[in-house]
């Protein structure tokens, strides 16, 4: 059975740093590739950031330079140190895991005000 359970949202002004962090259960986790999605209002949930069990990483094109993923695997933790935010990276957070099948987390809500 896996678990994630995010952290660190909020409300940051534009230019600004948040770090996310996400705990994550499971006997799974650390042989798991895991990642930050985001759903904006009324848009569909899109990738923000992959980093796999070697910490090989990949980020949308949206972020690249300002935000960064980095996980812990002998604490089973996640995070997303996130820079420079702008007021378009508001949006519900969800750690993920995918292991054949995906796993969310319940979502932690961003919001960079202008």
């Amino acid at each position: 059975q896996v678990q994630l359970v995010e952290s660190g949202g909020g409300l940051v002004q534009a230019g600004g740093s948040l770090r996310l962090s996400c705990a994550a259960s499971g006997d799974i986790v650390s042989v798991s590739v895991m990642g930050w999605y985001r759903q904006a209002p009324g848009k569909e949930r899109e990738m923000v950031a992959l980093i796999s069990n070697s910490g090989m990483t990949n980020y949308a094109d949206s972020v690249k330079g300002r935000f960064t993923i980095s996980r812990d695997n002998g604490n089973n933790t996640m995070a997303l140190q996130m820079h420079s935010l702008k007021p378009e990276a508001t949006a519900v957070y969800y750690c993920s895991l995918n292991h054949q099948i995906r796993y969310w987390g319940q979502g932690t809500q961003v919001t960079v005000s202008s």
